[in-house]
């Protein structure tokens, strides 16, 4: 028997309204499945070669999937006990590890993929999934090019709903390999040729013959010893009526720093990420109050797109029911004030009787005897 088979008894059948959210409509002609409209177009592998893309896609990546999920309910805004996918979405690596290769598919691609490998009995909803790459999924559309028609994994066709179904995350940009790939593609270009020069640190040139003419036995001997030379790292001697005119920039003299710098400055826009995120040179001379206010900052410039994504995808009703929600507790641990801080707001709070001894000890993770 296989696998999926040992699943499908428990899959009820799903209305129409829940298979359209499985199969969301395409956004643009380019959207993730396309071919960007650009004269060159860049993978991944490129893109992460770039120090200031990893940089870029482990600080956006990292921090979301540090944040804990949880579930609330919406008329109250009640934190609930959270299901098992939504502590561990999938069987076979931590929750944050999931997350974080959800996002970078949002990242890089504007879209990303998680497999239905277990649903709940009751209501059929998803129990347990795991991350698929973007790379392995393609997809057949309708007539109009407007909707989903088919989803296929590895080249092989899967459900639209149910168990092996894909659920979607669609980001609220088309992925950076579509809009940055000529910012890219030009840094992999600089980099590259900042990399070349580095591995010949002597500069290329010509050898300028002031006497009589050489036969080109007696030119190709010339030449191969003067390159056997300075492969060697070896001093040259040359006659009277030679003379080496080197022809080859230094990568200062080519403006690779600052072609590097520039691009890096662009990299960090494509990313909404301040720039200073990226620079190495940069001063950094935080206090905590302003580290609080750049945290702010970069959820609202960075974050905060990957978060909705996330978080809304997860609160539809073909996940979770539609009296509850999921959402980032980004004020609760990122964005958590010093201690000093939240007891003084904490004791205000009691002494005017918004909340109980018992509830603030809840806030602060305390038992009721005071202990952690």
């Amino acid at each position: 028997m296989a696998f999926w088979d040992r699943f499908l008894i428990q899959a009820p059948k799903v209305q129409s309204e829940v298979k359209a959210q499985y199969a969301p409509p395409l956004m643009t002609d380019s959207f993730s499945y396309f071919t960007p409209q650009f004269l060159t177009k860049v993978d991944r592998e490129t893109a992460m070669s770039l120090p200031a893309i990893v940089r870029s896609r482990n600080l956006i990546c990292g921090t979301i999937a540090s944040i804990p999920l949880h579930l609330y309910r919406k008329s109250t805004d009640e934190r609930l006990g959270s299901p098992k996918w939504l502590e561990q979405p999938s069987i076979s690596q931590p929750r944050s590890v999931t997350l974080a290769w959800t996002i970078d598919s949002l990242l890089f691609n504007g879209v990303a993929y998680w497999r239905v490998l277990e649903v709940y009995e009751d209501d059929g909803r998803p129990a347990r999934f795991e991350w698929i790459a973007p790379q392995r999924v393609t997809v057949t559309a309708d007539p109009d090019n407007y909707y989903v028609t088919q989803y296929f994994v590895d080249g092989k066709q899967v459900p639209m709903s149910g168990l092996g179904s894909l659920v979607t995350f669609q980001g609220l940009s088309e992925g950076i390999l579509n809009t940055g790939a000529q910012i890219i593609w030009q840094a992999y270009k600089v980099q590259q040729a900042a990399y070349n020069s580095a591995l010949t640190p002597q500069p290329s040139g010509v050898l300028k013959n002031s006497g009589a003419d050489l036969s080109e036995n007696e030119v190709a001997a010339l030449l191969a010893q003067w390159k056997s030379a300075r492969n060697r790292g070896a001093t040259a001697y040359l006659t009277s009526t030679l003379d080496y005119q080197p022809s080859q920039f230094s990568p200062k003299d080519m403006g690779y720093v600052d072609l590097i710098q520039n691009l890096t400055t662009q990299i960090a826009r494509l990313c909404n990420i301040p720039a200073y995120y990226l620079s190495a040179d940069e001063n950094n001379s935080m206090t905590y109050a302003n580290v609080q206010d750049e945290r702010k900052q970069l959820i609202s410039l960075a974050l905060q797109p990957f978060i909705t994504a996330i978080e809304t995808r997860l609160s539809m009703d073909d996940i979770t029911n539609s009296q509850n929600y999921v959402r980032f507790a980004i004020d609760e641990t990122f964005l958590r004030a010093d201690t000093m801080e939240r007891l003084t707001a904490i004791e205000k709070m009691i002494s005017l009787g918004l909340i109980t001894v018992e509830q603030a000890q809840e806030m602060e993770d305390l038992s009721p005897n005071g202990t952690v």
